[in-house]
């Protein structure tokens, strides 16, 4: 296989994941009508079901991807995948399309966790983080389509489309890896699974502060990710009245995360993983501050609140894969379970605080704008502690 191909199918199976929740964006007021859902915040708790499912079933495959392999944990994973989106398509309540939801994360979580574990099988250091800023790109070209996706099924039908949309996409994509990938995992490297066995595993995972402080800041970056997402529907349609042109401003913003994940791949073997990445998280909190202080004053106007969220999102896409191919470097011997517990903690954690972030809705940004800040200095606190109070240091630091 190709490098360029590899990059492209490991890109396509973390895109799944991005699709199960940027599709659904323009379906969310449609789906609550349906079944009934009179709360626009409780419409949210679409997108929350799917996170706490993939966030919890990252800690399962880890481990088993690091004991048999990593092809087929991942077709497991999709075939959950794939059932879960048909059956959320004929969800006959809020309730039950929640738990579709739920189960639906549950088998996304593989495409998230064995993904990264393959990536960490073939590469390693500046060309990991190189590698994982070109999947980046291409996966954020998925919130940039995906939503405007959803609008132009709903066209053609009802909402129970979106979701069989998803399934044949992923029996595409199940079917390309099946066909096309060889194992990764060097058979020196499979672990027992056993108790003790993961028990050491998730010990060298939590033990290593370089991992576990770049994984806490990951954590909180991602919070505000998600929390934007539960509320973007509700900010563009419902303060800005963008109406149908609400998945061109979100396409807009995913351009600007693209950019940075493909000019990230391009500077970070000059510059290093270390350098983009702080000065980022350090242009992020500033932009961060500037929005919520002008929305203490009012409705920002929507050019300068697009641009401002823009600037902002144009830093996570230097902070996401490099703050991750730090995370990972020191666990190359435990990747698979590494991947689940980092994974684990920065999608429940991030998911989390994204949820909060969006019941907090109160018809302004200012929450939101609060939230944005607020993470930022807490991952500004982890990188610093990971670091020991240095920032800006090319090269790796002893553990």
């Amino acid at each position: 296989m190709s490098k360029v191909e590899f990059i492209a199918m490991m890109a396509m199976l973390m895109a799944l994941n991005a699709l199960a929740i940027d599709i659904m964006l323009p379906g969310l007021q449609e789906i609550g009508a349906s079944l009934g859902v009179e709360s626009e915040n409780h419409r949210q708790y679409v997108i929350s079901a799917y996170l706490m499912g993939f966030a919890v079933a990252q800690l399962a495959y880890g481990p088993l991807a690091d004991r048999f392999g990593r092809k087929a944990p991942m077709l497991a994973g999709l075939g959950i995948y794939i059932v879960a989106a048909f059956l959320g398509a004929f969800a006959p309540t809020f309730e039950a399309l929640l738990l579709f939801r739920f189960v639906h994360g549950i088998g996304s979580a593989a495409t998230r966790v064995i993904t990264v574990s393959i990536i960490r099988d073939v590469f390693g250091g500046r060309q990991m983080a190189e590698v994982m800023s070109l999947v980046m790109m291409v996966f954020m070209i998925v919130p940039i389509i995906a939503p405007g996706t959803g609008q132009v099924i709903m066209l053609f039908g009802e909402w129970h489309l979106i979701f069989v949309f998803m399934a044949v996409a992923a029996i595409a994509v199940s079917l390309w890896m099946k066909l096309r990938l060889p194992e990764t995992l060097n058979p020196a490297d499979r672990r027992p699974f056993t108790i003790r066995s993961v028990g050491e595993a998730f010990t060298i995972v939590l033990t290593n502060r370089v991992a576990l402080c770049y994984t806490l800041a990951s954590t909180f970056i991602f919070g505000a990710l998600f929390g934007f997402i539960n509320s973007a529907q509700q900010i563009y349609v419902g303060i800005y009245e963008l109406g149908a042109l609400f998945p061109v401003a979100f396409a807009t913003v995913a351009a600007f995360m693209s950019l940075a994940s493909y000019l990230n791949s391009r500077l970070v073997g000059r510059f290093g993983m270390r350098r983009l990445s702080h000065g980022a998280l350090i242009g992020f909190m500033l932009v961060s501050a500037v929005w919520f202080v002008l929305s203490l004053f009012g409705t920002i106007p929507f050019p300068l609140f697009l641009l401002l969220f823009a600037l902002a999102m144009f830093q996570f896409g230097l902070i996401g894969s490099n703050f991750n191919a730090l995370a990972m470097e020191p666990l190359g011997h435990v990747a698979g379970t590494a991947s689940a517990v980092l994974g684990f903690m920065g999608t429940a954690g991030g998911g989390l605080i994204g949820a909060l972030l969006g019941q907090a809705f109160d018809g302004t940004t200012t929450p939101l704008g609060a939230g944005f800040f607020g993470v930022a200095l807490a991952g500004l606190v982890f990188v610093l502690v990971a670091e020991r109070g240095k920032l800006f240091q090319p090269h790796n630091k002893p553990v």
